[in-house]
């Protein structure tokens, strides 16, 4: 059941461009693109019981690396991506062994105390950053096979590069929670006394949670600015680190794809209420509100949860 849930969920997103107008598959790209954003905050919130309001910093940081490449003449897109990746993964190593020794609330405000750090450096760096008008990347990275090349000019292929990068690394993080690895930030988060009992080091395991997390957002930076040809400060601000917060609560901390249907709920309903108010966030909040309190596991968590019930009755 759950393999024929893949399959079909694949073909849906690798036919949808072809299907959808022009201004749905951006939005489908978006969808990806914070849907990955948020798998990664989960990583620490569903799986490791950290709650970091720091994450936009380290998707700014694989923005703003794309954006400085690119405007300094990289064309190889696949630099590009290593790049940033690296950053993102040595400043989240940094910013991880400066708060993993704090809990709960402590540890929400060290990271977005990090976060805003960030923001300040790059809102006020003008001179390489541009300040609070942000980077414009004029050009794109191309792929080169020879003398075929693929650009990413049209949405089309704007969606096709984002959805393969989205897809390899979901799967990683996807095989990372359920390695032996992910089941120790299971037992962090369920009891951390225990894990130091049999001899864990809890602050290793969590600086590289921290570190994978960090550089994997990063990498959604990177598409991010791919998309929207900038990269500009908002995208470290605080309340950028709210949406990863609100998509997996949405769709379920406790279900590994949660967070990227929640991505999926948050953009379809704001492209719905917009129709009708120019107060959508008024309207929008109320509509999460709903959901929080009729899925209290998260939409997929709750229709999971649901569905394995009527299966043990049905035995």
């Amino acid at each position: 059941m759950k393999l024929l849930a893949y399959i079909f969920s694949i073909f849906i997103l690798i036919i949808a461009p072809f299907i959808f107008p022009t201004y749905w598959t951006m939005i489908l790209s978006e969808i990806l693109i914070m849907g990955l954003f948020a798998l990664t905050f989960n990583l620490l919130l569903g799986y490791t019981g950290l709650l970091s309001f720091g994450q936009a910093a380290f998707f700014g940081v694989g923005a703003y690396t794309a954006a400085l490449l690119i405007k300094n003449g990289f064309e190889n897109i696949f630099l590009i991506f290593l790049l940033g990746f690296i950053l993102s993964a040595v400043c989240s190593a940094i910013v991880g062994y400066l708060s993993i020794r704090r809990d709960e609330i402590f540890f929400a405000m060290l990271t977005l105390g990090f976060g805003m750090l960030f923001y300040a450096i790059a809102h006020n760096w003008i001179a390489v950053t541009g300040g609070s008008d942000g980077m414009p990347v004029f050009s794109l990275p191309i792929i080169k096979f020879g003398t075929f090349q693929i650009n990413f000019y049209t949405p089309v292929n704007m969606y096709f590069l984002i959805l393969i990068v989205t897809s390899i690394a979901s799967v990683t993080l996807y095989f990372i929670i359920h390695s032996p690895f992910g089941l120790i930030l299971k037992g962090l988060r369920e009891n951390k006394e225990r894990v130091l009992f049999v001899g864990g080091n809890i602050n290793l395991f969590r600086i590289v949670a921290f570190t994978i997390s960090g550089s994997f957002a990063g990498v959604s930076g990177i598409l991010f600015c791919f998309l929207n040809n900038m990269a500009t400060p908002e995208f470290m601000h605080w309340s950028f680190s709210a949406r990863p917060v609100m998509m997996s609560i949405i769709g379920g901390t406790n279900v590994f794809w949660g967070p990227m249907i929640g991505a999926g709920i948050f953009f379809i309903l704001e492209q719905i209420v917009i129709q009708f108010s120019e107060n959508w966030m008024f309207f929008l909040g109320i509509l999460l509100v709903l959901i929080v309190l009729f899925f209290p596991k998260g939409v997929l968590g709750t229709v999971l949860s649901l569905f394995s019930k009527k299966v043990k009755n049905a035995k």
